[in-house]
């Protein structure tokens, strides 16, 4: 099992733009690594304060993965973070070194770990 990493940033508090962008952000970790929705044993997403408008579980939902757990948390509000941030936790069945895994950060999200940023 391995733990998969993401993140993505939203222009807006805005329902549609979260469907849209957790809808990419899982299905580019899913592709980028090879898995599928059998795959996934749980996924945590957390998103910044700032951001009220939508669950990023319900609109992962929309990948067909309603067997899988999900869970939705709020971010740590800290000072001079990043704004209007949905990141992610996925643990999945995945037989790869750790090394070959694939954390996937995007609309800006990147420079939250640009040591993992692909």
């Amino acid at each position: 099992m391995r733990g998969l990493r993401g993140a993505t940033q939203l222009t807006a508090d805005d329902p549609a733009e979260m469907t849209e962008a957790v809808v990419e952000l899982v299905g580019e970790i899913m592709r980028r690594n090879h898995i599928g929705t059998d795959d996934l044993v749980s996924v945590i997403f957390t998103s910044t304060p700032d951001l009220r408008s939508a669950f990023p579980a319900a609109a992962a939902r929309t990948l067909g993965i309603g067997d899988v757990p999900l869970l939705c948390a709020q971010e740590l509000d800290v000072e001079g973070a990043l704004p209007r941030v949905v990141r992610v936790l996925a643990h999945v069945q995945l037989d790869v070194p750790r090394h070959e895994v694939v954390h996937v950060y995007l609309r800006g999200a990147e420079v939250l770990r640009q040591d993992l940023a692909q």
